[in-house]
């Protein structure tokens, strides 16, 4: 969700943006004075990169670099493919404890730190109830009785142990299943930001299906990227605006997939606690220095809300949020350090008002 002014977005788009240079560094400056950009599909979503580079066959093997890096986080991480090494991991260590390779373990350890730190609001162990509340290859129903009990009793992320000396994972429990739907585009961004840096590429802007993007330097003569936070219920239409400047920004909302029953609206992200949805929250967007980090915030802070979300975020230096409240009355806005433009008309609350707030954030269950 990006807005470059006066420049179009399309697949492949190629604007000159000409820098006036000294001539001793000419060439240096030559290096960044062109916008690429181009989208491919991957991890269930589109990535879209927007590179400066100095001509348009740089460009290509800076996308082709990049796209290669996604299909290989994918090939480890996605548990939609039966080939992956976290599809083996879900296969076998319910039996016996599985052996991985160093990047897939790091990557399980950090997932479950999140887990630790948000008390167990962001949970890479929800793939049963996402599966039993319908959210697996489609837009949600509501569970029989026993569906919803035998979801509730294979998930748990302290159900699974981490060997450091032996780098192994073994399930505690049969039904266990990792999936890593709220953190691993914000990881497989990391991963293509670390090879664009090492390829010397100055600025950049990766893109994860506008759920998480990380903006790398600024466009020539800018402060920034300006990224744009979509509408809680219109994608096209903007919440918020941001300038980012090598950091990241990641959104999480109920408006991706849902079902609505008796009155209730039910969405995809679960609140692992609970084993249900969770209802009564719109939307969250999180700034911090990681994608993977902003990724599993987004989400903790959905599940968790303003009051004990903004307990979370204080553990992240440099990090800023903000949340969309469904309120029974009208829409609420809560910022903590954000410091981004915000829709005026929606009534704003601060997080000063947030800590005198007692109540739960989330609305009536059924």
């Amino acid at each position: 969700m990006l807005r470059f002014p006066g420049l179009p977005l399309i697949l492949v788009i190629l604007c000159a943006w000409l820098t006036s240079v000294a001539p001793t560094s000419a060439e240096n400056s030559a290096k960044a004075s062109t916008l690429f950009t181009e989208s491919r599909p991957a991890m269930g979503s589109v990535f879209t990169l927007h590179i400066y580079a100095s001509d348009q066959q740089q460009a290509a093997d800076y996308f082709e670099q990049a796209f290669d890096e996604i299909e290989r986080v994918e090939e480890a991480l996605s548990n939609y493919r039966a080939s992956s090494e976290l599809s083996r991991i879900n296969r076998l260590a319910a039996d016996e404890a599985v052996a991985t390779d160093p990047e897939v373990f790091a990557f399980l350890r950090t997932s479950f730190s999140f887990s630790e730190r948000s008390g167990g609001a962001f949970d890479i162990t929800v793939a049963p109830l996402m599966r039993a509340w319908g959210f697996f290859g489609g837009q949600g129903k509501y569970p029989s009785t026993q569906e919803l009990a035998d979801a509730r009793a294979a998930i748990g992320w302290r159900n699974v142990v981490l060997d450091e000396k032996a780098r192994t994972v073994r399930f505690l429990r049969h039904g266990i299943e990792l999936d890593p739907g709220g953190i691993g585009k914000g990881y497989a961004v990391d991963r293509v930001v670390a090879l664009l840096r090492k390829d010397g590429v100055k600025a950049a802007l990766v893109d994860a299906g506008s759920s998480s993007i990380y903006a790398m330097g600024a466009p020539p003569g800018e402060a920034g990227w300006e990224v744009r936070v979509p509408e809680t219920d219109d994608a096209s239409g903007r919440f918020s605006a941001v300038l980012l400047r090598d950091t990241s920004l990641s959104t999480s909302g109920s408006h991706g997939k849902f079902f609505k029953l008796n009155g209730y609206l039910y969405c995809h992200i679960m609140d692992p606690r609970t084993g249900e949805p969770v209802q009564g929250m719109l939307q969250t967007t999180v700034i911090a220095p990681s994608a993977t980090d902003t990724d599993a915030l987004s989400t903790a802070m959905f599940v968790l809300g303003p009051v004990e979300g903004k307990k979370l975020l204080q553990g992240f230096p440099g990090a800023s949020g903000i949340w969309v409240v469904d309120d029974p009355r009208a829409r609420r806005v809560v910022k903590w350090h954000w410091r981004g433009s915000v829709k005026t008309e929606l009534r704003s609350e601060t997080s000063a008002n947030v800590n005198n707030r007692s109540e739960t954030e989330r609305g009536a269950q059924p």
